[in-house]
């Protein structure tokens, strides 16, 4: 696909790649209302594994709403079942990890540690997924990963205000979720994103089955943390599927640096539902972080340009 410069305004691939941001952005929304949700039933006492399981039983429900019987007769059947199970078990940890750090961090913060992700995904993928960049990509990388390091220690500040408890919580989904990511780059070669999308739910639906009556509330919800627990099934299928339909239409190496504006939603939403904002420390590391993963995500092609500016004129 182009480069967004490289054409008109008016152009059809000017639009579709606007589409595609349109489609990522309203996802992060999505995906941010998701966890302001679940840290308000979370901190209200509901137990972690019980909003998961409510979460992704909504989820296969909103999914097969959405698909219709014959769409999800159509997607439902991986060709690799055994990825796909172990891609959801992984997703189903992150997910449950997550909410425990949600209920101990404010939403700004806990976001901005599962950035560390992307810095994982490079320093791990060389040794799981047996890649190996060339010269410009393992530059821009590792200085990636260094400046997203330093963000995250500014963020976390050893000694300071967060929870060490949390800290090491979200570094821990950050991980898995970085696996979780690589294991989706080996699947997306034989499933489809909405099989992908299926199976996110079934699996976390199963699992979670099995273990949530060792979990289960120990008072019946109120009619508010109902209505609650049913709207984070529905954000959580609707904020993933925005996200696979933003692939579909702009291609990954396009959006990755887009993925970051969540920090705003994140941030936006933290302080409508619950007054909290970073200090300009905290909002400082949180930068420094997004500068890293932007390194990783877009710095290769501005090192390849700018040798070859440097080659041209020697």
């Amino acid at each position: 696909m182009s480069g967004a410069g490289d054409i008109s305004l008016s152009s059809p691939a000017r639009r579709q790649l606007l589409t595609g941001i349109a489609l990522l952005v309203i996802g992060q929304w999505v995906l941010s209302l998701l966890d302001a949700t679940s840290k308000t039933l979370t901190q209200q006492g509901l137990p972690v594994m019980a909003v998961a399981w409510v979460r992704y039983v909504g989820h296969v429900a909103a999914v097969f709403l959405l698909l219709g019987p014959a769409g999800w007769r159509r997607q439902w059947r991986p060709a690799r079942p055994g990825l796909q199970w172990l891609r959801g078990g992984l997703m189903l940890v992150s997910t449950v990890v997550f909410f425990s750090v949600l209920r101990l961090m404010p939403l700004a913060q806990a976001t901005a540690l599962n950035f560390c992700a992307p810095l994982f995904v490079v320093a791990l993928s060389p040794w799981l997924l047996g890649e190996r960049p060339g010269r410009h990509a393992r530059w821009s990388r590792w200085a990636g990963v260094a400046v997203g390091f330093a963000g995250m220690l500014v963020v976390v500040r050893p000694g300071g205000e967060l929870s060490p408890v949390g800290i090491a919580l979200g570094l821990f989904s950050a991980l898995v979720f970085a696996l979780m990511q690589m294991l989706t780059r080996r699947i997306a070669a034989h499933d489809a994103p909405l099989t992908t999308l299926i199976w996110s739910g079934v699996t976390g639906a199963c699992l979670t089955s099995l273990l949530v009556p060792a979990f289960w509330f120990e008072t019946m919800p109120t009619p508010a943390q109902c209505a609650l627990l049913l709207s984070a099934g529905l954000t959580g299928s609707l904020g993933h599927y925005f996200v696979i339909r933003a692939f579909q239409y702009a291609d990954a190496s396009f959006l990755s640096p887009f993925l970051y504006l969540q920090i705003l939603s994140a941030t936006t939403i933290g302080y409508l539902a619950f007054e909290q904002l970073p200090d300009w420390t905290t909002a400082l590391g949180i930068g420094v972080i997004c500068l890293g993963g932007l390194c990783v995500a877009g710095g290769e092609p501005l090192l390849r340009a700018a040798a070859t500016r440097w080659q041209s004129r020697r």
